[in-house]
């Protein structure tokens, strides 16, 4: 049961203040909170667009590996590289980093994990830097496509793409190969288009509608024989008989051909539309020595979460969208279930880094329901600013 005092505690009334190195670089404690790899991400991504110099301490500090792991430096490196910033202690199980960002530029952009690292978390760091380059950039990005402990490849271009587009974000996805753990080597290119700033949304994700149609997309790869993605699609309709009778279904099983993939995987992903646009989703991927069932099961679940929770986003685009409502021009106002730590965590870098204002409204207690509201800034892309 959310109340009025969890909205406080999400986002307090004073906001964070801002303290300096001896180099004038805004200091950034890892350990905040969710205290992983998303303050990297996100802090990363506002001081290469922004062009605030930061210095990050305490790095997964609680984590059982503390420090950076490959999967980070890969991806403060494409984005220092994006903007030809400079880089200090981008090393494995180093536990503060420096970043120092120049001008954002233009042109094609390599980023590898050599891991199943993910390339979805690569894309949350550069693609909105790219928002504010001169031209049309290129990103191929190589590592896992589906992984666990991240958004899959489909869910980022079936739900956050769509999404972020109503903010004026473009950006195209080539997925050229799938890579999956342990092995990755999955290939992904993403044509990003310049913006001459992004616009808030102050409607579109503030009444949730109807529930009108799902769909699932079920997967297995390599040395899985194909039967599998048919259980998994069978328990999923199971599921949406069950849980919303009446709603279309429509649904894809299938096996990789062989070149189209790396590795052994199976997973899912299932979209819910609302006769408003809203996009939810679930998403599973099996585990060894467990019943591909279990992947339907699990997605399903999710999905029936995110969708009985009452908001317009469910619980992974959340903390996704925070970046894009801080810099738009506007006011954009989301309604969404109980805040995750991410979304706060999201919210905090938020505030620290730039002067978005945002609160937070108790919509329906017994389900956790809130209305997250931003004024956003307005940050306008200097090369195409009149």
């Amino acid at each position: 049961m959310a109340t009025q005092t969890d909205a406080i505690a999400v986002i307090p009334k004073e906001r964070p203040q801002g303290t300096y190195d001896d180099q004038g670089r805004l200091l950034i404690d890892g350990s905040l909170l969710e205290g992983g790899g998303q303050i990297l991400r996100n802090a990363a991504a506002l001081s290469c667009i922004l062009g605030i110099p930061i210095k990050v301490i305490n790095i997964r500090a609680g984590r059982q590996k503390p420090g950076l792991r490959p999967q980070h430096m890969t991806g403060l490196d494409l984005v220092s590289r994006l903007c030809g910033g400079r880089l200090d202690g981008c090393v494995v199980g180093s536990c503060q980093v420096t970043f120092d960002p120049g001008q954002i530029g233009q042109g094609e952009f390599v980023a590898d994990t050599k891991t199943a690292g993910s390339i979805c978390l690569l894309m949350q760091a550069a693609v909105p830097c790219l928002l504010f380059s001169p031209v049309p950039c290129r990103l191929l990005m190589k590592g896992g496509t589906n992984c666990d402990m991240a958004p899959q490849i489909d869910y980022t271009t079936m739900i956050f793409k769509p999404i972020a587009e109503k903010f004026g974000m473009q950006f195209e996805v080539d997925i050229r190969r799938r890579g999956y753990f342990p092995k990755g080597g999955g290939e992904v290119v993403v044509t990003s288009q310049p913006t001459q700033g992004l616009v808030g949304v102050p409607d579109a994700l503030s009444l949730r509608g109807d529930l009108s149609k799902v769909y699932s997309r079920s997967f297995v790869a390599g040395n899985l024989p194909a039967h599998l993605s048919n259980k998994v699609s069978q328990t999923i309709a199971r599921c949406v008989r069950q849980n919303f009778p009446g709603v279309s279904l429509q649904q894809d099983s299938l096996k990789e051909p062989d070149g189209a993939a790396i590795g052994s995987g199976l997973g899912t992903i299932i979209v819910a539309e609302t006769s408003t646009g809203c996009l939810l989703g679930g998403s599973a991927l099996g585990k060894p020595k467990t019943p591909a069932e279990d992947a339907g099961r699990e997605a399903s679940e999710e999905l029936a979460t995110a969708v009985h929770s009452g908001g317009c986003v469910d619980e992974h685009l959340q903390d996704q969208l925070i970046l894009l409502m801080a810099l738009a021009q506007g006011q954009t106002r989301v309604l969404c279930g109980p805040i995750t730590l991410h979304t706060q965590t999201a919210i905090h870098i938020a505030r620290l880094m730039t002067k978005a204002e945002f609160s937070l409204e108790v919509v329906d207690e017994s389900k956790g329901t809130m209305m997250l509201t931003c004024e956003g800034i307005g940050h306008q892309n200097p090369y195409l600013s009149s």
